[in-house]
């Protein structure tokens, strides 16, 4: 027990430094975290800790949890999302949303925080942090106005107002998988705490960034003008709320919902490139979707996976589910989960706090609390959440200046409240 104790952490030891460091191989663009996280899986199978036969065995269960239908379900519906941010609809969204909010930056920065909550809510965190993070540091030196209060601003909702559907993070669609939620009622439980945690968190930025927005606007506002492919847009727009709309009802129809986001991704590309063709126009947008696409996040999860389950075979989660106990879920497993999201991130926290929870006899608000932790938490720190390792190397490149500490300081401040009011909310709910 104590040697694959000690190989998963020091795999998530040399993720962490890896990540802090920014260390990539540049000619794959490829961040070296994931090639980490690859050879303590291996490491972990060639000493033995867990038999490649029980290895096989999991990756290839018949079972809700099989990392291999969240992977084609997860990649399904950002490849939806992507596709739609290609054809120019989220830019335009973010340019309509600046040019209505005038120069008053309180109003502005309303704007800005309810377009991208209700954008994430329906399509995926990651695709909108990073479409909107670049227009946002655009529209900010244009317009002369300190980028802090804008950036953290939709960082914050993009991973509160991703809880509130099944498949808005990878971690909700991991954890519902594995409690047996349903789509509906998924959403029955988690409205209220998504509601009140953005709530939250919205009146504290707007306390922590007062002085940033109350500084004047510069007198030319900058051009926000966006050109939007419409009938790609509609095409990718019927596709992605059909696909919703379906995955809402996959319990009343029994169908898979790997299945039916796969279907209506493979139905998209083929409508595109039809489409393409009578327009006679090449299918470089189709090109770019699935370049975009986080093919990266494959051998992570896989790979994170295969320790958790090394874990689990070895002792380790059914020891840590004892120690936690059943007593006070809610509190336990919301503040736990969003505090071992900044220490091991919020994917890796997830399979374990999963395979913990199926060790123990707790009700379903458990679930719901890691849910929330994985979530919220993913703004306390920048390693928190891969959506997070990307937006800080986002900022470098577009040289925005934003330390660890200074993230820490923020994002503490935000999330902790936040994380607070909706677990609240999540307990006036069971």
């Amino acid at each position: 027990m104590t040697a694959v104790i000690g190989t998963a952490a020091l795999t998530c030891a040399g993720m962490i430094l890896c990540v802090l460091r920014g260390m990539e191989i540049r000619r794959m663009h490829l961040p070296v975290y994931f090639i980490v996280t690859l050879l303590g899986a291996l490491l972990m199978l060639l000493l033995g800790m867990l038999p490649v036969g029980e290895a096989v065995k999991a990756l290839t269960a018949d079972s809700a949890v099989n990392p291999l239908k969240i992977l084609i379900l997860f990649l399904s519906i950002t490849m939806l999302s992507v596709f739609l941010d290609e054809t120019g609809f989220f830019r335009y969204m973010a340019a309509l949303a600046l040019r209505h909010a005038g120069k008053n930056q309180f109003r502005l920065f309303t704007v800005l925080y309810i377009v991208v909550s209700v954008l994430t809510a329906f399509t995926s965190n990651d695709v909108i942090i990073l479409t909107f993070t670049p227009f946002v540091c655009y529209f900010c030196r244009a317009a002369g106005v300190h980028p802090l209060p804008y950036l953290i601003g939709e960082f914050v909702a993009a991973n509160t107002f991703s809880m509130l559907l099944e498949i808005g993070n990878p971690t909700n669609i991991y954890l519902s998988l594995a409690e047996g939620l349903t789509f509906g009622g998924y959403l029955s439980v988690m409205w209220l705490p998504t509601l009140l945690g953005g709530l939250t968190a919205y009146v504290v930025m707007l306390l922590l960034f007062r002085r940033h927005l109350r500084t004047p606007m510069a007198d030319s506002m900058p051009q926000t003008d966006v050109t939007v492919d419409r009938p790609l847009a509609i095409l990718g727009g019927i596709h992605l709320c059909g696909c919703t709309l379906l995955l809402a009802l996959s319990d009343l129809l029994s169908l898979d919902m790997w299945l039916v986001a796969l279907c209506f991704c493979v139905s998209l590309f083929v409508c595109v490139w039809i489409c393409q063709s009578m327009r006679k126009k090449h299918s470089e947008i189709l090109l770019h979707t699935l370049r975009r696409a986080p093919w990266g996040f494959v051998p992570f999860l896989l790979s994170m996976f295969i320790l958790v389950t090394a874990l689990a075979y070895n002792g380790v989660t059914e020891a840590f589910a004892g120690l936690l106990g059943s007593r006070a879920p809610v509190v336990v497993y919301g503040y736990l989960s969003a505090i071992f999201c900044n220490l091991v991130n919020n994917i890796p926290m997830t399979v374990l706090f999963g395979s913990v929870l199926s060790y123990a006899s707790l009700p379903a608000s458990a679930a719901y609390a890691c849910v929330i932790g994985s979530n919220v938490g993913a703004f306390l720190t920048p390693i928190g959440a891969l959506a997070g390792i990307m937006w800080s190397n986002m900022l470098k490149k577009q040289g925005v200046k934003l330390s660890y500490a200074r993230f820490l300081l923020c994002g503490s401040a935000i999330a902790l409240p936040a994380l607070t009011a909706s677990l609240l909310g999540l307990f006036l709910v069971f």
